[in-house]
């Protein structure tokens, strides 16, 4: 039977517990040929020596004992797990192939995953692409993989979530070596029962992407229409080696949000098919990164990115996309949100920098 390899690519921005308690999940799996990789993106919450000490044994992870999912990442793992730490330059040279080899000789018994974990500490945060694209650079020098599995820190995933996407993905590919970007079935962590996503649908007149079955119900599923979307969720995503080598890195001017589609939409132009895989599925928390500054912050780069979206693709769309700017600054105004109806006049304006 082949197994392909997969990087599973995690990137932390000063979130380690849930970093720490995703990885519990991750190293549980049942898949046999996965390598773990956690990009930083210069967290100032020194995240990076927190996830260290989680891989020597030194800290574990906590969740409710009350709480549905906490069988995923508890209790931990064997420790220590093997790691080794690159900088990003480090890392984009393929970094240090003998040690690694040297570490899978130390992995513990009831870890699937017979390779070391990878830290990479980006040195600066430049968002959501430019985290992952360390990442899948790593991946690429190395040359030792099918697949990269872009998966969200605050997540957590069942034994069986990467061994059924995977085959669900060889599946698909026998069909037609065109499909090249996968997604899964995402459930709210708090809410198990209940759908995140399934793909998104995306409006090319006002430049807005909205979550299918969100808030729905597993039995609401209607399977004639599953596979009818636009693009697939970022929280977790995956792409063929080939995909990666034709359609490119993820684009690095968005920063946070329409990643995923603007990768969705390169891919559809150079033929790429897409799939999502109902058999696999992930828990996730949602906004973990952003809740903290979601009033201005996600409000920005939401807004903002839209028009660098549609100027990229579909300029000819740039019309719809001013009008709902025009309308949401009368919302901002009517509701007293006078920072965001700023911010978005100085979009409207040509400013796309967000000062932090």
């Amino acid at each position: 039977m082949k197994v392909p390899k997969v990087y599973i690519i995690i990137l932390n921005y000063n979130n380690w517990q849930d970093t720490v308690e995703c990885l519990e999940s991750v190293f549980r799996n049942e898949y046999i040929n996965c390598q773990v990789i956690v990009v930083d993106n210069n967290s100032p919450d020194n995240s990076m020596e927190y996830i260290k000490s989680w891989a020597e044994g030194k800290l574990d992870v906590w969740t409710n004992p009350n709480h549905p999912l906490r069988n995923l990442s508890f209790p931990p793992v064997e420790k220590p797990i093997p790691y080794v730490f690159y900088t990003k330059e480090e890392a984009e040279r393929g970094g240090d192939l003998e040690k690694e080899k040297k570490l899978m000789e130390n992995i513990p018994e009831e870890i699937t995953s017979k390779y070391p974990l990878v830290l990479i500490q980006a040195g600066e945060n430049r968002g959501f692409s430019a985290g992952n694209n360390i990442g899948i650079r790593y991946a690429l020098a190395k040359d030792d993989f099918e697949y990269i599995w872009l998966l969200n820190n605050d997540t957590v995933i069942e034994k069986d979530t990467l061994i059924n996407l995977i085959n669900c993905v060889e599946n698909r590919r026998k069909v037609s070596e065109k499909y090249g970007l996968f997604g899964t079935l995402l459930l709210y962590y708090d809410k198990p029962d209940t759908i995140q996503a399934l793909g998104g649908k995306f409006n090319r007149f006002f430049a807005t992407g909205k979550h299918r079955y969100a808030n729905s119900k597993l039995e609401n599923i209607n399977k004639r229409d599953v596979q009818k979307f636009d693009y697939i969720v970022g929280a977790s995503m995956l792409l063929s080696k080939d995909i990666v080598e034709e359609v490119g890195l993820l684009d690095e001017d968005y920063f946070i949000y329409y990643e995923e589609i603007d990768y969705a939409t390169r891919a559809k132009k150079k033929g790429y098919k897409m799939h999502l895989c109902l058999d696999s599925v992930v828990y996730h928390k949602e906004g973990a990164t952003t809740s903290k500054n979601k009033s201005e912050f996600s409000d920005f780069f939401a807004l903002r990115n839209r028009a660098l979206f549609t100027k990229k693709h579909y300029p000819y769309y740039l019309i719809g996309t001013y009008m709902s700017y025009l309308i949401s600054l009368i919302n901002r105004i009517r509701r007293k949100e006078y920072k965001k109806a700023i911010n978005l006049i100085k979009i409207m304006f040509g400013k796309n920098k967000y000062v932090f």
